[in-house]
């Protein structure tokens, strides 16, 4: 049966370093104390590893009506799921933005559709097997440093994670329209 929750991931963790699974995040035990303590923060640092195609959106931004003190004109919230914002556009076209805190400052106003894309905290139900095995050694990993208390083998799942890591960017980049290199501008240069 595949993982689809967090504690199914977690207590896959645990099977993999040796452990028992845990049945909740709240039953006393040092190992289910650690997974509610650290899941979510290698569950965020994971998802924002790479632009994953799973996790991310795109979303309509309006300015937030304050005014900026400088440099820039209009001042937009960052959308409330945001974990890591990639892109702001108008008209398809990147525009010049700078982020502050939970704002972004750019110089397109009211007038313009202001896109975000962003990746944001997808549910575990959403993500792809290969995402979720990659998860599952990284915990893997934290547990037997923590709970194992053994270095070797934590050095062992830090590496199949970030195998499985690489694995999990090039199977989920395969999921939008192959880019064609423009040649155009260096046969220009070439015969210049």
């Amino acid at each position: 049966m595949p993982a689809t929750t967090p504690l199914q991931i977690c207590s896959r963790g645990f099977l993999l370093v040796g452990g028992d699974p845990i049945t909740s995040f709240s039953d006393g035990t040092a190992e289910s104390d650690l997974a509610d303590a650290i899941y979510e923060d290698v569950a965020r640092s994971a998802l924002t590893n790479t632009r994953w195609r799973f996790a991310t959106k795109q979303e309509q931004i309006i300015t937030s009506g304050a005014s900026p003190l400088g440099r820039w004109e209009y001042e937009y919230n960052i959308p409330s799921d945001c974990l890591l914002l990639h892109a702001v556009t108008v008209g398809d076209n990147p525009i010049v933005y700078d982020v502050y805190g939970d704002t972004i400052y750019a110089n397109h106003g009211p007038k313009d559709t202001v896109i975000a894309d962003y990746t944001y905290r997808a549910s575990e139900i959403d993500w792809p097997p290969y995402f979720i095995i990659a998860v599952e050694y990284a915990m893997a990993a934290v547990f037997a440093t923590s709970i194992a208390r053994d270095v070797q083998l934590s050095s062992l799942f830090e590496q199949k994670a970030n195998f499985h890591m690489a694995s999990a960017r090039r199977l989920d980049s395969q999921q939008q329209t192959t880019r064609k290199l423009n040649t155009s501008r260096f046969i220009t240069q070439r015969y210049t």
